[in-house]
């Protein structure tokens, strides 16, 4: 099974090659990624795919549930080579819905490392546990704490001496907060963006909106067509509210 894996990069190193033979050559060459995507390890996740880039253009730190620690040396790291090496302009904090250690943290389990690792959700989730109460939905409360764990990680990355310097000599680069739909595809803005321009982080926290539904949705594949549609008809990459704009043609052909 192992050696499978193998024969896969081969063909994939082939077609690769026969599409573009110097592909690897110029990749080789030069490392000039203009983002950094801080996202879960979910296998289900995978940066680049999800984004339609190759490699060489996305820089990526993954661990469970997004977590950005203070102590983490291993994310404070790539989070200053990313800033002070490579010059990206974006950094993204990715979450998905549906999360597995956010699930953890929100059953209030203990005891393992994991749990540890966890623990900024599970405090998190205490402070805002008047925001869960009303809540029925298992699914709902799980995913609303995704959208809340993506928030507070973009204040912690905005929040370390890293973008705290950068900011301070002018640099532009901004932190994002999305969040990604498993069972759609679709990635979503949820407003929280900094930029070392703290008002538009305070309007976005005092307003308390939030662009998506995380209740449930039965029919999928409706829903996948639909929100893509959305998308597209909006001239938004995030499906927020944006001008109007002609009917894209794609999306009428989708509709169709």
């Amino acid at each position: 099974m192992i050696d499978e894996l193998f024969d896969r990069n081969a063909l994939w190193a082939l077609a690769k090659t026969k599409a573009d033979p110097t592909y690897f050559r110029r990749l080789a060459a030069q490392q000039a990624p203009r983002f950094l995507w801080i996202g879960c390890s979910d296998s289900r996740v995978p940066a680049n795919e999800i984004v339609g880039l190759d490699p060489g253009e996305l820089f990526v730190h993954r661990n469970i549930a997004n977590v950005m620690h203070t102590g983490d040396l291993n994310l404070l790291s790539v989070l200053e080579f990313a800033v002070g090496v490579l010059q990206v302009e974006h950094i993204i904090l990715c979450g998905h819905y549906g999360c597995g250690g956010v699930r953890r943290a929100l059953s209030a389990q203990g005891g393992a490392l994991v749990d540890h690792w966890l623990a900024p959700i599970v405090d998190l989730y205490r402070r805002e546990r008047r925001r869960f109460d009303p809540i029925e939905d298992e699914e709902a409360r799980v995913n609303l704490l995704c959208e809340l764990n993506v928030e507070m990680q973009v204040a912690r990355v905005a929040a370390t001496p890293i973008l705290q310097a950068a900011w301070r000599e002018g640099r532009r680069v901004a932190v994002h907060g999305w969040i990604y739909g498993l069972k759609d595809g679709l990635l979503r803005d949820l407003g929280v963006s900094r930029d070392g321009c703290e008002k538009t982080a305070i309007e976005a926290a005092e307003s308390g909106e939030r662009r998506i539904d995380p209740a449930p949705i039965d029919d999928w594949s409706e829903h996948v067509r639909k929100g893509a549609i959305h998308l597209l008809e909006a001239g938004s990459p995030c499906g927020c509210a944006a001008p109007a704009a002609p009917r894209c043609v794609v999306a009428a052909e989708a509709a169709e």
